[in-house]
């Protein structure tokens, strides 16, 4: 219900979206018919959607390479017996199906949760993490990441992606079409050309798109690190707030995740540390444990 809501909410959105750019092309006086404006709406759609909904779907393939996760089919000793039967208390505390379960070499200690759907989900941990946390703190991490699981966190960031891309290249079109009708109107006839014009529509959508796409990134991470305020909340419900919050003192000594991608950092536990807070992917720890202190349960 929750994810169908946000799909809902997404779709309004986009209607916005659209009825917004109408009224900008009008107010320019851009004369577009209805098909060819409905044709520019879809392939943004399309095209913002594209590249979301594949890695959202890839995205367990993905990190089993990325990360060389080692899948617990049957576990062969006590950290890998550990971790898959806590994992499979939790599933069944939560309400979930049992996700896949894995290991990976990494001295970073990190955990992280993918997968396209609650049914179809992987959760990890580093060998790092089980090498620097006691097993109450371990506890918490899965239950941190089987909170983002539960809250259908890798479907809502997807979607999220896509609608602010189709926000990013809708409006860059748009943006530009006024831009262009705007410098013709201000030009002599006969002073510019077609292909001269179609250069200079690239060239503007181009650069609109790279400062909408500093915008949209300022969203994306703004609810990423809205999701682990919540997924540690949902772990201090499973397992007991202080049991997370000294998960949470543990990682402030490791080191922040070096994964390749903003994508990668945004499934971790233990987030990058960016120039500057808007463009992180997860909340500073002291402000996480912060928020855990003033939890009410």
């Amino acid at each position: 219900m929750r994810i169908f809501l946000f799909m809902l909410m997404q779709s309004a959105i986009l209607v916005v979206v659209g009825f917004i750019g109408f009224i900008v092309m009008s107010a320019f006086d851009i004369q577009l018919d209805q098909n060819s404006y409905i044709s520019m709406f879809v392939g943004s759609l399309i095209f913002g959607f594209a590249g979301s909904l594949i890695s959202l779907f890839l995205s367990k393939t993905m990190c089993i390479k990325s990360y060389g996760v080692k899948l617990i089919k049957t576990p062969m000793n006590s950290d890998e017996m550990f971790i898959y039967q806590t994992v499979s208390n939790l599933a069944l505390k939560s309400g979930l199906k049992m996700p896949e379960v894995g290991i990976y070499n990494s001295s970073d200690p990190n955990a992280f949760a993918t997968g396209y759907s609650k049914d179809k989900a992987l959760v990890a941990v580093s060998s790092g993490l089980l090498r620097s946390m006691g097993r109450t703190e371990i506890a918490a991490v899965l239950g941190h990441e089987m909170s983002h699981v539960k809250n259908g966190d890798m479907v809502t960031m997807a979607l999220l992606q896509g609608v602010l891309n189709t926000f990013v290249y809708f409006f860059s079109y748009v943006i530009a079409f006024a831009i262009i009708a705007a410098m013709n109107k201000n030009r002599k006839s006969g002073s510019s050309t077609s292909m001269s014009s179609s250069i200079m529509y690239r060239t503007i959508s181009s650069f609109i798109q790279m400062i909408l796409g500093v915008l949209a990134s300022l969203v994306l991470m703004w609810f990423s690190r809205h999701r682990e305020y919540k997924a540690d909340a949902g772990s201090a419900r499973l397992n007991g707030k202080y049991e997370m919050i000294r998960a949470l003192q543990a990682l402030s000594g490791g080191s922040p995740v070096k994964s390749k991608d903003k994508y990668m950092q945004a499934l971790c536990i233990n987030g990058s540390m960016d120039f500057s807070e808007l463009f992180r992917t997860h909340p500073p720890i002291e402000k996480r444990i912060k928020a855990l202190e003033d939890l009410i349960l």
